[in-house]
């Protein structure tokens, strides 16, 4: 009878190897459910992810999946590449940006939405003015004078770590399908349902399941001045 010790381990070794192969020659929508089968090896699949994370490539959606799973696992060794690697995310932040994103990132990364959710707001209204930090909420005219490079930072960020789901372009995507139609849109983001707005915080979905372009939420934008 073999032992357990008598697992053939070059078997295991050439499926690591061939999703290694695979996760480089294959396009972006056919990364994610690999790094999905490389999260589900355990500890042999933390390699191919940091060589994964390490190419010097541009983010992507499967970069910020990759980097949660390292992100959230105890091993020292994967722990000590992030941060020699990606000390602040693997997006970097622009100098140009207004904004200190460093916190967002984390908590994008973790994937704490709400808390993430609750600071992107935050950054928004201190984006726009003095007067927005008191009342903790923007006018939809002033939306306009936020500056362009935080607004690219913030969805990026969104987008990088959810994947994909999220971010204001995607919400922007979603309303042009609908025909800039607003009470089409808030359905098909679960922002309302049956002519009754989602109530806030607890029956939004802060998590991966929720409807594309559920988060961030900027119903705290008001009427005009």
């Amino acid at each position: 009878m073999n032992s357990p010790l008598m697992e053939n381990p070059p078997a295991s070794q050439d499926s690591i190897e061939a999703l290694q192969t695979a996760l480089q020659e294959s396009p972006l929508p056919k990364q994610l459910p690999l790094i999905q089968t490389l999260i589900g090896t355990g500890e042999v699949g933390y390699p191919v992810l940091m060589d994964f994370l390490g190419n010097g490539a541009l983010p992507t959606v499967a970069m910020g999946r990759a980097y949660q799973h390292l992100y959230s696992v105890t091993d020292e060794g994967v722990q000590q590449f992030l941060v020699d690697r990606f000390p602040n995310g693997i997006l970097p932040l622009s100098p140009d940006c207004q904004g200190n994103y460093a916190k967002l990132q984390t908590l994008l990364a973790s994937q704490d939405f709400e808390s993430a959710d609750r600071l992107t707001l935050q950054h928004l209204c201190e984006l726009t003015s003095p007067e927005a930090v008191k009342r903790k909420w923007l006018y939809f005219t002033e939306v306009a004078q936020l500056p362009t490079v935080d607004l690219q930072t913030l969805d990026q960020l969104w987008q990088i770590y959810s994947e994909g789901k999220f971010g204001f372009a995607q919400q922007r995507q979603l309303w042009l399908s609908v025909g800039r139609n607003w009470e089409r849109l808030w359905p098909k983001i679960g922002w309302k349902k049956a002519n009754t707005w989602t109530r806030y915080p607890g029956e939004f979905i802060w998590n991966l399941s929720a409807p594309l372009g559920h988060l961030p939420l900027s119903n705290q934008l008001r009427g005009v001045r």
